[in-house]
């Protein structure tokens, strides 16, 4: 059965429906390129698995760009505001920790789009993979060390 709710925490307007498909994407604070050292960048990385264990997401496909993150995912248990809120949270704080800084890592707030049924999910996920390969960061998306899909 799928549910919709609003929390206090979800922006006005913006509903999280269980089951549903949505791509999340989140910016660093002024853009600032904390991921281009892969390491750092893998920290973000832990904690989309972490999500997915505590059965909150399904996670699909994702990538970590030197200051942004693409995230594809299927609702469980928590609204995506909720899934983005700890996210953000528990990977500042490992950062912050590696980076031995102090204050936000991220910009407030993140975007998110629901996937519509008939959208092809598989184009969806290749977007959020390509991502590095668009960027020039590498030419091909296998040399690029922060991204996965549950197709590969």
């Amino acid at each position: 059965m799928l549910m919709r709710y609003q929390t206090s925490q979800t922006r006005v307007g913006r509903y999280s429906e269980r089951g549903q498909i949505y791509l999340l994407t989140s910016v660093t604070k002024d853009r600032t390129a904390f991921f281009s050292n892969w390491q750092v960048g893998r920290l973000v990385a832990t904690q989309f698995a972490a999500v997915e264990r505590e059965d909150w997401v399904c996670s699909l496909a994702w990538v970590v760009m030197p200051d942004h993150f693409h995230w594809l995912i299927e609702l469980r248990e928590r609204t995506s505001s909720e899934v983005a809120a700890r996210t953000k949270s528990r990977s500042n704080h490992l950062v912050n920790k590696a980076m031995g800084r102090t204050g936000s890592v991220w910009q407030r707030g993140f975007y998110d789009r629901a996937i519509r049924r008939e959208e092809d999910l598989k184009a969806v996920a290749r977007y959020v993979v390509l991502n590095p390969v668009r960027a020039g960061l590498v030419r091909r998306v296998g040399d690029y060390p922060l991204w996965d899909a549950v197709w590969i």
